[in-house]
């Protein structure tokens, strides 16, 4: 199967509309999709995924940043992929952190900015090593939510509150 990586493309890349030139650079990489979906990102996602940097003073920026907060997008589009070297390939293709020290043809490169409060602005997200890897699938994704098993799990019965559809009509 090989490694395994979570890909976002964050609310900035939502908000200029380059999901498909994302998508169309990481579909180069010869890598499969093992699950996507928009999520709308809690607080408490923002600080779990963010975690190891809770004590930089950038903090509360970047926990603003992912939860779209200085974008009309509120939202991300996290990804699973899977294959040989999926961590290399795709943090290559990512580029740097730091858009303005980017290789110009990477993403960040070519859609990242760094705003006036100093906020980077990366457009994308890709986990970098594979024990980060499996912290923020696991954090990301239910196993019923990738279309195969990349980790071991385990079947309980659980009963929990959840919202689900109503049964009322809603009018438009």
């Amino acid at each position: 199967m090989g490694d395994k990586v979570l890909v976002l493309i964050k609310p900035d890349g939502l908000v200029k509309s380059l999901t498909g030139n994302i998508l169309t650079r990481l579909s180069e990489t010869k890598l499969e999709i093992a699950a996507a979906k928009i999520v709308r990102v809690s607080r408490e996602l923002a600080v779990e995924h963010y975690k190891f940097l809770s004590g930089k003073p950038f903090f509360e920026d970047l926990i603003k940043y992912i939860q779209g907060e200085y974008h009309s997008r509120k939202k991300v589009l996290a990804m699973v992929y899977v294959g040989e070297g999926a961590i290399k390939k795709v943090r290559e293709l990512a580029g740097a952190t730091n858009p303005e020290e980017a290789d110009t043809v990477s993403i960040r490169g070519q859609y990242g900015r760094i705003t006036t409060k100093g906020v980077y602005e990366n457009v994308i997200h890709a986990s970098s090593n594979p024990e980060e890897a499996e912290r923020e699938i696991k954090l990301w994704f239910q196993p019923d939510e990738i279309v195969f098993d990349i980790y071991p799990t385990e079947v309980r019965d659980v009963t929990e509150k959840k919202r689900i559809w109503s049964s009322a009509t809603g009018k438009s």
